[in-house]
Parts: C-alpha cells; sequence; structure tokens
C-alpha cells in the first residue's frame, strides 16, 4: 500500500450525491479494495500509477481547513465519506477524521459519515455530542465469503451490523445502505429482517457496471456461478425491466415491514 502525505487546499467540496450540498473526504483514494467502486474515477485526476486501492494519500492539513470553510458553507448538508471510507485502515494512524470531527463540532451541522468500517466507534462518545448526525453503514452481503470477495478490506458483515448496534443503543441516527445490490446475491429481505430493531432506514443502490469495473465484476461471478454471467447480460440488457421491477418490490416490502426506505437506484424510478 503506497500512502502519501499531502497537504489539500480546500476540505468542502460541491456534491453530485442526492440530498448532500457538500462532501468532505480525508484521504485519496481508498484501501477496501471493493471490485465495484465508482470512484476509481479518481485515478483521472491524481496520476497515482498504482492500481485504485493500492494508495492512500493523506491531506494531512485537512483539520486545519475546517473553520475556513465552514465559515462559508455553515447550514449545508454534508457527506464524510464520498469517494473514500473516512474510517479506513490509514485513519487508525493518522486520526484525520476524528481530528475533523472535534473541529466540527462547535458548528452542530447537519451531516452524515457513509462507511464500512467498524473504526467508527472509536470515536463513538464524539459521534453521540453531535445532534444532526446520521450514520450511514454499506453492506452489499451478509455472506462473509462473499464480502471477503468484493470487499476484501474492509470490516466484515457481523461487524458492521454490531457496529449499528452500539450507534442505534448511544442514540444515533442509523441507516443501513444496501449496496450495491448484487442480483440474485444480495440478501435484502433478511438484512431487512435482521435489522429492524437497531436501523431506522434503510437505503437501496443498485449495482451500475462502470466500464472500469465490468472485468472485476464477471471475474467475481466466474467464481460463484458461470450462469449468472448470462443472467447479468439479461439484466443489464437495454430493454431490462429488472432494476424497476426490484425497485417496486423493494418498496413493497419496506411497507409491509414498517420501515423508511430510499431507493437510489440509477435509472428513471418508479413513484
Amino acid at each position: 500500500m503506497a500512502i502519501k502525505e499531502i497537504v489539500a487546499k480546500h476540505i468542502l467540496t460541491k456534491s453530485n450525491l442526492p440530498d448532500s450540498d457538500f462532501v468532505i473526504n480525508p484521504y485519496v483514494g481508498c484501501p477496501h479494495s471493493c471490485i465495484y467502486c465508482y470512484a476509481r474515477f479518481m485515478k483521472r485526476f491524481t496520476n497515482h500509477p498504482e492500481e485504485w486501492g493500492k494508495f492512500v494519500d493523506v491531506k494531512i492539513n485537512a483539520p486545519e481547513l475546517v473553520d475556513k470553510d465552514m465559515n462559508k458553507y455553515k447550514g449545508e448538508h454534508i457527506t464524510i465519506g464520498s469517494v473514500t471510507d473516512a474510517y479506513n485502515p490509514v485513519e487508525s494512524k493518522y486520526k484525520i477524521t476524528m481530528q475533523i470531527l472535534e473541529r466540527l463540532l462547535p458548528y452542530q451541522p447537519n451531516f452524515d459519515i457513509l462507511t464500512k468500517s467498524n473504526l467508527i466507534l472509536r470515536d463513538l462518545d464524539m459521534l453521540k455530542k453531535f445532534k444532526n448526525l446520521i450514520v450511514v453503514m454499506s453492506i452489499s452481503s451478509l455472506d462473509p465469503a462473499i464480502v471477503k470477495q468484493t470487499e476484501p478490506f474492509a470490516s466484515l458483515p457481523a461487524q458492521r451490523l454490531k457496529t449499528l448496534k452500539a450507534l442505534h443503543k448511544a442514540g444515533i441516527h442509523t441507516v443501513l445502505f444496501i449496496s450495491p445490490i448484487f442480483p440474485y446475491l444480495t440478501d435484502w429481505k433478511v438484512m431487512i429482517k435482521k435489522t429492524k430493531g437497531f436501523v431506522d432506514e434503510y437505503w437501496f443502490e443498485n449495482l451500475n457496471l462502470y466500464p472500469s469495473i465490468i472485468g472485476n465484476v464477471i471475474d467475481f461471478l466466474k467464481r460463484q456461478d458461470k450462469d449468472l454471467i448470462i443472467k447479468y447480460l439479461r439484466i443489464y440488457a437495454s430493454n431490462s425491466s429488472y432494476w424497476i421491477d426490484l425497485e417496486k418490490k423493494i418498496k413493497a416490502f419496506c411497507k409491509e415491514q414498517g420501515v423508511k426506505g430510499t431507493v437510489y437506484f440509477h435509472h428513471n424510478s418508479t413513484k
């Protein structure tokens, strides 16, 4: 893993995410090495020779920039961790995210933290002091064998569920982000039933086959069941209604279970 310390000019960046105005990314790159990671596009701007997932740049001065940026954008909704995991393993040493949170505390921003890591519990005492915080835990499968192949260096599913329980018990608003949904592999109904007692709401995102990840996904499917490749080709055909139909099923199931669910599929969503 190539780790480099860099100096950033700003810590808040305009967001393209739904329901978020600005993002904070304490690091460039992410060592989780998720095979489906959309953030690979960042390499177009970083000039790293290493593969995505094999490098992390540490924004060593990021905490110092919080006061400067927050004075401009106070009151906006912020997401921490849009193209990196703010609690990736490098955070254990550098504590950049922890220092950013310390600087954010007086501002009491409306913000969410998106992560796959149980390391977030290190900062639980501080997180409890925020009044408008949502912690979003992303999980694509409860099967550890699948997760070790698709998200090799992220926390295992059982650790993430335990983390959600601890956060919820501490009074923090929790979201289970079922993302990405791998057709025929992501057990989203089981995930909802298993977490109803300690998850406040559910978000859903489909697997998007960006050109940069198609090879990774096909290799993964070959190791599971070669017949899945044919099924996926049908799903991603231009005339397929798979994701539209699945969105309807998700919404109906959430209503049946009495839980709040928001679908962030990348197509013309059904109402």
